[in-house]
Parts: structure tokens; C-alpha cells; sequence
């Protein structure tokens, strides 16, 4: 029997590889995306040797909007060219 459409919604795939904590990241409100990666290098890496890399670039602050800008482009952020500088820095920080 084929999984039900919310079954569906809810099973983040194969492609994860850590999926309990995929779903705590995204109980706590992270996007999908941001979610896997997360899930994935500490399936791949572990989860103490993942939590070790945070903190290693300046605020977000601190940079330009125009440094801002070109790292939202990076990452596919969508309507960035109409932000705030306050708006790209949300939109960073919850990608």
C-alpha cells in the first residue's frame, strides 16, 4: 500500500540521512533545506564534530548590504534585490 498523502508530507525522504534530527530542527523552525544539511553532516560527520563549526564568520552585522546581497544570491535567497539590509540579514540567518 502506497504511503497516504500526509505520510508523504511529513517523511522527509531518503535523501536524509539523520531524520530525528531533521525533524527537531524543523520542530524548532528551521526551512527544509537548512534542516537536511544539517541532518546530513552529522549523519556523515557526527553530531558533536557538526556543532564545533558555528561561530567562524563575523556578524552578519557587520557586513555591507551589498556583501549581504551577493551571499543571498549565493544561496538562491528569493525578492533579495527589494530587502532591507535587516531583511537579508533575517533571511540569512533562517535560511
Amino acid at each position: 500500500m502506497a504511503p497516504s498523502k500526509d505520510d508523504r508530507k511529513d517523511d522527509p525522504g531518503p535523501s536524509v540521512k539523520d531524520k530525528e534530527l531533521y525533524e527537531s530542527l524543523r520542530d524548532e523552525g528551521n526551512s527544509k533545506e537548512k534542516s537536511a544539511r544539517i541532518a546530513n553532516a552529522a549523519a556523515a560527520q557526527g553530531r558533536s564534530k557538526v556543532g564545533e563549526r558555528g561561530g567562524e564568520h563575523g556578524s552578519y552585522d557587520d557586513w555591507t548590504k551589498d556583501e549581504l546581497l551577493d551571499r543571498a544570491k549565493e544561496i538562491g535567497i528569493e525578492g533579495r534585490s527589494s530587502m532591507t539590509k535587516d531583511e537579508l540579514i533575517e533571511a540569512l540567518r533562517n535560511h
